[in-house]
């Protein structure tokens, strides 16, 4: 396993990142190194792909308790991370045990904004790991950056993180989720999902859902991206078809819940949903970018969201 140097400076050398977004991401409290290494660890051979009901999909399920324990997060709606549900995958028959892990900080408020990603993944098809780094350990090791953050400088509206199981199948883990919320839907807010955030050859991050909920683009639009990196909002219209994401992500259960969503995401690229989605075919310098671009959107959002 690669080790990512402490030392902005020097990670950003590596990186090609600016020592200037770099040393924004530090003073926001958590490390790009860090980032990166869980990705790394849950896009490893070793989770075999992360199906649900598979020893690797069990080991990235361990993983991810030891990262929400080690960040501090508290359980949501009793004494454990762990909220199990059952479902049917789109192969099989057979119903199927499947576990998000949810964890929160608690703010001034009992208003919450649910972080969402997907920790699952295809598995492994005629000997070919299918490893998702993109698809999605990204969206999971930025929520853990977004997390580490705020456990170290409180938010005011309650944050609830939520690793879904089960998207590939469905978004099986998000619908469990909705229907049996650990807290009032009143108290939820917003939905912020992030789904694929760490390949972009056009150095573009989509903010998707406006067209649904334009008081969000109203907080967001004027929001300062690093340099290079650009924030473009978009694919929510129906119109468009098979290009618009309004139900392709777990956004989509709580956008058919009535809670609004935002979900940030790139477009399709050529490892999507392929063996080459490989952590180090990511571009790590962009995916550093839309985490700290993301960090500073839920900031905006929990600032200005009423209380």
């Amino acid at each position: 396993m690669k080790q990512f140097v402490l030392f902005p400076r020097l990670l950003a050398m590596v990186l090609g990142v600016s020592s200037l977004s770099l040393s924004s991401c530090a003073q926001q409290m958590y490390q790009p190194n860090q980032v990166l290494r869980d990705v790394e660890i849950l896009a490893a051979d070793s989770m075999g792909g992360r199906l649900p009901a598979t020893e690797g999909h069990l080991k990235a399920q361990q993983y991810l308790l030891g990262r929400f324990k080690a960040i501090g997060l508290k359980p949501v709606g009793g004494s454990q991370y762990q909220h199990t549900f059952s479902f049917t995958g789109r192969t099989s028959k057979q119903p199927t045990n499947g576990v998000n892990l949810v964890g929160m900080i608690e703010g001034t408020s009992s208003k919450a904004i649910v972080i969402t990603a997907h920790y699952d993944h295809v598995g492994t098809r005629n000997g070919q790991i299918f490893n998702g780094a993109d698809d999605d350990a990204s969206g999971i090791g930025a929520i853990l950056a977004i997390a580490t953050h705020f456990q170290k400088k409180k938010p005011k509206h309650t944050l609830i993180f939520v690793a879904f199981d089960a998207e590939e199948q469905g978004l099986s883990g998000s619908k469990a989720f909705v229907e049996r919320l650990p807290v009032a839907k009143e108290q939820i807010l917003l939905n912020v999902n992030l789904d694929m955030v760490s390949i972009s050859a056009k150095n573009e991050l989509y903010a998707s859902g406006t067209h649904h909920y334009p008081w969000v683009k109203e907080h967001l639009q004027n929001l300062k991206v690093p340099e290079g990196f650009k924030l473009t909002f978009g694919h929510d219209r129906p119109e468009q078809g098979p290009d618009d994401w309004t139900f392709q992500s777990d956004h989509g259960s709580f956008h058919r819940a009535k809670i609004p969503f935002i979900y940030f995401g790139v477009e399709d690229h050529p490892h999507y949903h392929k063996e080459s989605d490989e952590f180090k075919n990511i571009h790590q310098p962009f995916y550093l970018k839309a985490v700290e671009t993301i960090l500073a959107a839920v900031q905006t959002l929990d600032s200005k969201l009423p209380q």
